[in-house]
């Protein structure tokens, strides 16, 4: 069975992977997307960004640093968390840079904007 926690506990990933890397990569995905920039950098910053979390996990709790299999798993989430960001700050840029073509569908996406018929 696959496991996420598998060198320590639960709470040392929760609290080091995800809300202290995810937290950074939530940010680092919103200045992306305020920069303009293309989602593939997100993919390529984010990989950078689970091996120094990797690497936290290391000097702060003794684990493996070389694990494939944890360094995959900081490497989802953080990819998680930045699309969040990247996609939550795009949708109020085109919606609101472009308020005449686009209107917010969800917090994660639009549509262009439907005609007002006047009667």
């Amino acid at each position: 069975m696959f496991s996420l926690f598998t060198e320590s506990s639960p709470s040392v990933f929760i609290g080091l992977t995800v809300i202290i890397g995810g937290g950074a990569a939530f940010l680092a995905g919103r200045a992306l997307a305020l920069k303009w920039r293309p989602t593939w950098q997100l993919i390529i910053y984010m990989l950078l960004l689970a091996a120094a979390v990797r690497f936290l996990h290391f000097a702060l709790f003794d684990e493996t640093l070389l694990s494939l299999r944890s360094y995959i798993s900081d490497a989802v989430v953080l990819i998680a968390a930045a699309f969040a960001g990247f996609r939550l700050t795009r949708v109020k840029q085109m919606t609101t840079q472009y308020f005449w073509l686009y209107e917010k569908a969800s917090p994660f996406a639009w549509r262009e904007r439907r005609e007002v018929s006047e009667s």
